[in-house]
């Protein structure tokens, strides 16, 4: 293990935001439904193979991009949307929304922007070549599940395939989605970003049985990113990343974080630093860390093999010795063609 100079210090966030109703489309009342929040690998594994075969079949009807404010009880379903210059949906002091079953391109902002809102549901979705994929800012109850997104193009502070900012309480879900990004057609920060965000105690914010592949140039983002800017009550698990970015997984403050039971590869490269890391740079107090059951193989383009950091002056972390560091991993964690949608 090898004391680092990181980059990444204090990050910028993403809004986060919930369902609005306002514009018609292909637009339905919508029941609210709470996520499956089991933590299982082979069922995360099943649930994503699932999710790739209902998504390619789906069939998609060209629209303009969705602004929607103060709407309740609405589906948003099967739009192919090019954003330009807007997102492709923006949900603004909206309840129980879901967007489902669409395709969402080309911005140059955010693909959906939720903010101030409650009970929003996105899934089974494809979101591509936008900023962000989902960013959700001041809200509660968030699922971003089952859904595809390749080629995030940033530049910092977005880049995140899902950033939740600020998103609090129970029902909050960043599950089962396969996300990719190829070197040359994008600029990702981090993969999947909680700053300054709150789950429960008996419920907190899961980042459960993601497939993340691919991340850089950046020398400052990576995989999954908890406890950005302090939170709590956030826990990432059965993830499995390949090549991701400067990171892996890692927790830079909050308190009551769990990481476990993640698989994290990436060969050489020259923004690659360290696979799984705990360092508190939030300027708060952080306590309440489990890091435990991961299996890393990573390799830093500057330390060669560098699988692990803890940061000074870190509190003890629970299940540290558990942790599989030079594991026997590689880039076949993940399939050869990670992303289905056409």
């Amino acid at each position: 293990m090898k004391k680092l100079s990181f980059p990444k210090a204090i990050r910028v966030c993403i809004a986060l935001s919930l369902f609005v109703p306002l514009f018609i489309s292909s637009c339905q009342k919508e029941s609210n439904t709470n996520p499956d929040s089991t933590l299982d690998s082979k069922a995360a594994s099943l649930s994503i193979a699932n999710a790739a075969t209902a998504t390619s079949k789906s069939v998609y009807k060209l629209t303009g991009p969705i602004s929607l404010v103060g709407a309740h009880n609405i589906t948003i379903s099967g739009d192919s949307i090019n954003g330009g210059t807007v997102p492709c949906i923006s949900l603004v002091n909206c309840t129980n929304i879901r967007i489902t079953h669409c395709k969402l391109l080309n911005s140059k902002t955010l693909g959906v922007n939720i903010s101030n809102c409650t009970s929003v549901k996105v899934d089974s979705s494809y979101i591509s070549n936008v900023s962000t994929g989902v960013y959700a800012v001041d809200s509660k109850s968030i699922q971003v599940q089952y859904n595809q997104m390749k080629n995030m193009q940033g530049p910092y502070p977005k880049g995140a395939f899902v950033q939740f900012d600020n998103v609090s309480g129970g029902n909050n879900r960043v599950n089962n989605n396969m996300l990719e990004n190829i070197l040359g057609a994008s600029y990702p920060e981090d993969a999947i970003s909680m700053y300054k965000s709150n789950g429960l105690s008996t419920d907190p914010i899961y980042i459960s049985g993601n497939w993340i592949r691919g991340g850089g140039p950046s020398k400052t983002g990576g995989g999954i990113m908890l406890g950005d800017n302090g939170g709590s009550y956030q826990v990432a698990a059965y993830n499995r990343l390949v090549n991701p970015g400067q990171y892996g997984v890692a927790i830079s403050g909050g308190t009551h974080m769990q990481v476990f039971t993640n698989d994290i590869y990436s060969k050489s490269e020259s923004f690659s630093n360290v696979g799984l890391y705990y360092w508190n740079q939030s300027g708060l107090s952080s306590s309440d860390i489990t890091i435990n059951g991961n299996k890393v193989n990573f390799t830093s383009g500057i330390y060669g093999v560098n699988n692990s950091y803890i940061g000074p002056n870190s509190p003890a972390i629970t299940g540290w010795s558990s942790n599989v560091f030079g594991a026997g991993i590689n880039a076949s964690l993940l399939p050869t063609t990670l992303i289905t949608y056409k």
